[in-house]
């Protein structure tokens, strides 16, 4: 065998691992992006798995999403402002992939996955010292050849497998030997294409018309075919075709040959097309019996295959190709000096202000009364000194996208020279026993008094040394909420917990993937329906939370000027959802009060005066890097002075 079919004949050994893969926080990962359009990138074989996420993503949500090369997302790390991020690289050391990852992370992508087949590798060094950044590993014990195969079959079945268990099928193991593609076992199959192969291998081009959902196997076949020089190709759907690409067949006849991949929903239209083929076109056709994900994996495999008996027609090792010190000196460019980061644009904080007004683009945005309340918030918080700040938890000093876990040594590192320096530290959280275990397990036992916890949603308020009184009788009007939250459960909706913290709230969690912006009406309008107040009715970016009357954040304000005798103004507080019904909206009422993402509607206070690109706990430490200490127990914000990021 030549060394590329040695590396097909391990399929099956990498389909069987695949089957027998744990599957639960990549499973998790897709379901939580199932309520947006989604960003895979990869580079070659890994694009391969980019492009069968994307398919797979829109068949089965409806979302359009995209696979992109890491260079495209290098030039324009925005792309994955507002959507879930999935990274690909089976080995995780090529350049490109590194500074795709490091470029999306400082733009403050939503979320961002790391898909590869090594556990100690440069990019997985690199996803260790970045905020959220989760990594999924499936590890390959034999390494591909210059082609990707194994490591591609093995992520793309892993994704395809996901796909099928989240739909609630159980998708059937894929043996080679019993894998047909128009009623014949894959050899017999390849055996008809044996001339379509002689011809094409003396051929300079391959012209590859495919359905749009079998676009994985396209991508992947023209990939083989032009990294490894074996014959120029292009891609073109039946359509794309029939407007102007046709003309290679009559104008260039002698040069190239038709690779057709079809499906039930595009087979009249490539037999209505087939007899318009000059006959001196060689042509093969790949019938795939539909797009399902097992489809897609046959589609890939024969793919490989008859890629193989092409290059062995033509005598070419594809597996191991002589590669030029030109192609090493282009593979190993030094993109972060190469490609500069893209420069934010407008002024800082102004964009956030008119989209939570409503004025998203197009839309005029040129109020001169916008302009001079954000030139006054910022002349005031460069000025004014302050002696406590008041933080939510959840999305500002914890990451919004992995619940249930402590601050990171960078945000701690900012609370202990706060403390240290005298100043009080509030935090305010829609959470209860966690956020204070969390609290007393990470923070010096000697700064415990300078901490106030205000936790249900401010339901409860002391220091982070006291002990949570513990209530256990709702009240009627949470008792009246509960049952028909239960009942909206009873009826389908997509409510995974309902947990009652007495006497403050309800606390209701979605299945993954579920959004709560989406579902917060659903509970409000259930609720408005009953007669209840739909006032009293919040959201975070995991949660719907229900409060009893009177239980807000923002007490706990009140609870540090008049326990420590302060002025209101010497308080300043910090949230991600500022305007309402986010669950910060009454602690970013507050006078001096920052946003990291949603900003408060009032023009006065609740800015987001961090970078655009910047949002949550990236926002958090761009606030608390510009937070300067006095001599006399006060702090003040540094804004203006030597801002480059303003303009």
């Amino acid at each position: 065998m030549t060394p590329y079919e040695e590396e097909l004949s391990k399929l099956q050994t990498s389909l069987n691992r695949s089957a027998s893969a744990e599957l639960t926080k990549l499973k998790s990962a897709i379901a939580g992006a199932s309520q947006f359009s989604l960003i895979a990138v990869g580079s070659g074989g890994s694009f391969t798995v980019a492009s069968l996420l994307c398919s797979l993503h829109e068949a089965y949500t409806g979302r359009v999403s995209r696979s992109i090369t890491p260079l495209e997302l290098i030039c324009n790390p925005t792309l994955a402002a507002t959507s879930p991020i999935f990274i690909i690289s089976a080995e995780g050391k090529n350049p490109d992939i590194l500074e795709a990852l490091k470029r999306a992370r400082e733009h403050s992508s939503r979320a961002v996955h790391v898909i590869t087949n090594r556990h100690t590798s440069p990019l997985m060094e690199l996803a260790a010292t970045l905020n959220d950044v989760t990594s999924h590993v499936f590890e390959l014990s034999d390494k591909d050849g210059y082609l990707a195969t194994n490591s591609l079959i093995l992520d793309a079945s892993l994704v395809a497998r996901a796909f099928s268990e989240l739909d609630r099928q159980k998708p059937a193991s894929l043996d080679l030997q019993s894998i047909h593609y128009s009623g014949q076992p894959l050899d017999k199959f390849l055996y008809t294409a044996k001339e379509f192969v002689t011809k094409t291998a003396n051929k300079r081009g391959l012209i590859i018309v495919f359905s749009p959902k079998l676009r994985p196997i396209a991508e992947d076949l023209e990939s083989k075919f032009s990294e490894s020089a074996l014959l120029f190709s292009q891609l073109a759907d039946f359509r794309s075709f029939a407007h102007g690409r046709h003309l290679w067949l009559t104008e260039r006849t002698q040069d190239c040959a038709l690779l057709v991949l079809t499906e039930p929903s595009t087979e009249a239209l490539w037999l209505d097309m087939k007899p318009q083929i000059p006959d001196a076109v060689p042509i093969f056709t790949i019938p795939m019996p539909g797009s399902t994900p097992n489809d897609l994996i046959a589609g890939l495999v024969a793919g490989m295959h008859l890629v193989s008996r092409i290059a062995n027609e033509a005598k070419r090792n594809i597996a191991k190709p002589n590669v030029s010190p030109l192609g090493r000196q282009l593979y190993y460019a030094e993109l972060s000096s190469l490609i500069p980061p893209p420069q934010e644009t407008g002024i800082r904080g102004e964009q956030s202000k008119y989209e939570v007004l409503g004025a998203h683009w197009p839309s005029p945005r040129s109020s001169g009364k916008i302009r001079r309340a954000l030139e006054e918030i910022e002349q005031e918080f460069s000025t004014r000194d302050f002696r406590a700040i008041v933080f939510d938890y959840d999305g500002t000093l914890c990451s919004s996208n992995k619940v249930d876990l402590p601050p990171g040594p960078e945000i701690l590192q900012h609370l202990s020279r706060i403390t240290k320096a005298g100043m009080i530290v509030g935090i305010a959280s829609g959470r209860g026993d966690s956020v204070r275990d969390h609290l007393r397990d990470t923070v010096d036992e000697e700064l415990w008094p300078m901490f106030r916890l205000a936790l249900y949603n401010g339901g409860w308020i002391g220091a982070l040394s006291d002990e949570i009184q513990r209530v256990t009788e709702l009240s009627e009007f949470l008792i009246h909420a509960r049952r028909i939250v239960l009942n909206l459960r009873s009826q389908g909706v997509p409510i995974s917990r309902i947990r009652a913290n007495a006497p403050h709230q309800l606390s209701i969690r979605f299945e993954n993937g579920v959004s709560a912006d989406n579902m917060w009406f659903v509970i409000a309008d259930a609720l408005k329906q009953a007669g209840l107040e739909s006032g009293t009715i919040l959201k975070s970016k995991h949660s719907v939370d229900i409060l009893s009357r009177g239980v807000s954040k923002s007490h706990i304000v009140a609870h540090i000027v008049q326990t420590h005798r302060m002025d209101p103004y010497e308080v300043v507080t910090m949230g991600d959802l500022g305007a309402w019904p986010g669950n910060d909206s009454s602690l970013l009422q507050h006078r001096f009060s920052l946003s990291v993402d949603l900003p408060s509607r009032r023009i006065d206070r609740g800015w987001k005066l961090a970078p655009r690109y910047k949002r949550d706990l990236d926002a958090t430490l761009w606030y608390l890097d510009r937070l300067k200490l006095n001599n006399d127990q006060t702090f003040r914000f540094d804004f203006l002075e030597n801002d480059v990021e303003r303009r």
